[in-house]
């Protein structure tokens, strides 16, 4: 692998002058070392100052970050400047008003369709889930996309009222493909609570010494009764994303003064809901029962084992003992049985319960479609075999492999079928050199701007593709399957190896390893030496590649300071000058938000040099990169165009979007620098990974992976975490999930038919 002086690319640069006596190249090192990569920095090399804020367990992010869900930063973000009204460039902004339309909002009306027909399956089935009575007042299914103050946000929205879905029906016969859409059209407006509940609300907060700052969230949250609601259980607060047990403490005592104690079971039911929503924020659908008695004895509560079963009895949370007969009490002990090993109890909310149970139900009843005889034509290859045999089909490979799954709908689409295909983002679908149907995957789910939809509501598909199939979680994926009617097939289509979803659960591997389908491996190899890179980091090797381009360079790095250095100049001097790809098509890589080299740092310093200016409006200026968080979960990418009184108006892939100036804090970035997560599903010209040393306990192989192969022409690594990158790739694997998907489906599938 080759590498620049100092981390340039080919030519001279006037500001590095005092650069020019740098070694050349970087040193091959003897084997066991990290192959490829430089020599490792001086012993004397200071580490950067602080520790970097990283990526999550899973990649989520906190709070306000455009992820959405779950990486571990904290909730400040790029903002700061004037008053929210006024304009960036001191006049009106144009456009029509139908570009206000959020595409969170599109996920909210797709969510409350899905839970409207989850709770029906529920009801219909006599119910496969145990739970308790009423849900408690922590109100833990109606956590909602807001700004967190020091943790994570949910992946997830809220329950609200939808009317009931239509009955499915089987699918009708083949016609006329599906007329391609260009995205979401408008929705309903998110719901916002009345003036005067939020009064109510603001006026309990003052009283318990809370921010006033939260009314409105928290009436939007537990509705019209907010207020009584917050003064008979002060521990609702809970429920708003960022408030942390020690803080609904100190609101409660204000409240309750001496009634209130440790063991009240107020305060238990609600840390009992907020141990699970912070595991689901690291991907898990549920939790060991131990794990939540472990945490709730951290927090101080005397007896956790009561406070689970007290918890369960309430509604609070649901008990399952996957693998034994369960036990009437449901109070999370561990069930054995004699000389046999203790079975796990778990425990989780009632949220990822059905959406897991509504998403096994609807891949059992896909797997078990059978032969189709519409395919017998079809071009002869593995996929379309197995389509043609099989109702549901898993196929793996690299980014070369996403060819393969649109030709399968382009050969559908040949024979008749309506076929379709839907990518992560935005930028995942335009990247696809297909005559075929092509969304995202809320563009499909989200109703006037994805396909047609037959008389009982269910996608009028034959045949669909879901590219980037591992950042499906499991509310998104069972909103999926919920929608394709009986008889249509569904392709799961992604690379293993990339980092998982943003939300709850781990579906495209669940699928797998629950072995549900019959698996197409692609024998298609990414190319040139990005590809050759990227692929030896999936099998756990950082080889050295041959980059006679300058494809691959490697620029070593002593500290932090030199690490934004280095970026700020490959990204505004030597990539454009050596690649020609402009500054505005290089997107810089980075662990995490926080520290002295995460995306606030990097994000400063390239505002500085690419767009300077004050940040009249929240921070921002016409012309900046933004990273805007539509829904949790999600990151798009956009420029900021310019600004009024109504909010800021960004260009993002091409749409028109205007931010609420109440949702800038909260929902935008600056985004010249993403993390991993934030980049996953997209890919660039050119892609600086930064790797600054207090970073290297981030790492792991599925992050590496992925933050290396979001180049098509260009990959720059700005590397000081020595050998902590080999470590990383070969020995440090993504962390465990617990979920529950993989367990259903194996029973529902060796379960005969009925």
């Amino acid at each position: 692998m080759t590498a620049l002086p100092r981390g340039e690319t080919p030519g001279p640069s006037a500001d590095d002058d005092r650069d020019a006596t740098a070694s050349a190249a970087a040193e091959d090192l003897e084997p066991g070392g990290p192959a490829g990569l430089p020599a490792p920095p001086p012993e004397d090399a200071a580490p950067a100052a602080g520790t970097a804020e990283a990526d999550g367990p899973d990649g989520q992010d906190a709070g306000g970050a455009p992820d959405g869900a779950g990486e571990t930063e904290d909730a400040d973000t790029d903002t700061g400047g004037t008053d929210a009204g006024s304009a960036a460039d001191g006049s009106p902004a144009g456009g029509d008003a139908g570009a206000s339309a959020s595409a969170a909002e599109a996920e909210l009306a797709a969510q409350r369709e899905l839970r409207a027909r989850i709770e029906q399956r529920k009801a219909e089935k006599g119910g496969t889930i145990e739970a308790g009575g009423k849900l408690s007042g922590t109100a833990a299914d109606l956590l909602a996309a807001v700004r967190a103050v020091e943790s994570g946000t949910s992946s997830g929205t809220a329950f609200f009222d939808s009317p009931a879905p239509a009955p499915r029906r089987p699918a009708p016969e083949p016609a006329p493909a599906p007329r391609p859409a260009a995205g979401p059209g408008p929705v309903r407006p998110a719901r916002v609570a009345a003036p005067e509940t939020v009064a109510a609300v603001r006026a309990v907060l003052a009283e318990g010494g809370a921010p006033e700052a939260l009314a409105a969230r928290v009436a939007a949250l537990l509705g019209e009764t907010a207020a009584d609601g917050l003064r008979e259980d002060p521990w609702q607060l809970l429920s708003v994303p960022g408030v942390r047990p020690e803080q609904a403490d100190g609101f409660a005592r204000a409240l309750l003064g001496a009634e209130c104690g440790p063991g009240d079971e107020r305060r238990t039911v609600a840390l009992v809901g907020w141990v699970l929503q912070r595991a689901a924020l690291q991907g898990h659908t549920a939790l060991d029962a131990a794990e939540v008695r472990a945490a709730l004895a951290e927090h101080a509560v005397p007896a956790p084992e009561e406070a689970v079963r007290h918890a369960i009895a309430e509604g609070a949370v649901l008990v399952f003992h996957d693998g034994a007969d369960e036990d009437e009490g449901g109070a999370g002990e561990e069930v054995a049985e004699q000389d046999a090993e203790p079975v796990p109890v778990l425990l989780g909310l009632d949220r990822y319960a059905l959406a897991e149970e509504s998403l096994a139900d609807g891949l059992a009843r896909l797997a078990r479609s059978g032969p189709d005889a519409r395919w017998r034509d079809a071009p002869p290859t593995d996929l379309t075999r197995a389509v043609a045999e099989h109702g549901l089909v898993a196929h793996t490979g690299g980014e070369a492999a996403r060819g393969e799954a649109v030709a399968l709908a382009g050969a559908a689409r040949g024979l008749g079928l309506r076929a379709a295909v839907a990518a992560y983002t935005e930028n995942g679908r335009r990247r696809l050199d297909a005559d075929v149907p092509a969304y995202t995957l809320t563009g499909l789910l989200s109703g006037p701007g994805g396909p047609d939809r037959d008389e009982d509501g269910a996608l009028a598909l034959d045949l669909l593709v879901v590219l980037d199939a591992p950042q499906l979680d499991v509310e998104t994926a069972a909103m999926l399957v919920e929608a394709l009617p009986d008889g249509c097939r569904l392709v799961l289509s992604g690379d293993p190896g990339v980092l998982w979803s943003a939300g709850a659960g781990r579906v495209f591997a669940d699928v797998l390893a629950a072995r549900a389908c019959p698996q197409v491996a692609s024998r298609t190899p990414d190319p040139g030496p990005i590809g050759e890179l990227v692929s030896g980091i999936g099998i756990g090797e950082l080889v050295p590649v041959e980059a006679p381009g300058k494809e691959v360079v490697i620029v070593p790095v002593r500290d932090a300071g030199e690490a934004v250095h280095r970026t700020v100049q490959l990204v505004a001097d030597s990539v454009p000058r050596a690649f020609g790809v402009p500054a505005e098509e290089t997107r810089v890589i980075t662990v995490g938000h926080g520290g002295s080299a995460g995306t606030r740092a990097l994000n400063a310093a390239l505002k500085q040099r690419l767009n300077p200016g004050p940040g009249r409006f929240g921070g921002f200026d016409p012309g900046d990169r933004v990273a805007y968080a539509p829904a949790p979960g999600r990151t798009v990418p956009g420029t900021v165009l310019s600004a009024d009184a109504e909010g800021l108006h960004l260009e993002c892939e091409g749409e028109r979007v205007l931010v609420p100036k109440d949702r800038v804090e909260t929902a935008l970035r600056h985004g010249w620098a993403l993390t991993a997560h934030q980049a996953v599903g997209m890919r660039w010209p050119a892609a600086v990974v930064v790797l600054p040393g207090d970073a290297a306990g981030a790492l792991d192989r599925a992050w590496v992976y992925t933050a290396f192969g979001r180049g098509e022409r260009h990959l720059s690594v700005v590397h000081g975490v020595d050998q902590a990158l080999p470590r990383a790739v070969s020995e440090s694997l993504p962390r465990p999930r617990t979920t529950r998907l993989r367990a259903l489906l194996e029973s529902l599938l060796a379960a005969p038919e009925e």
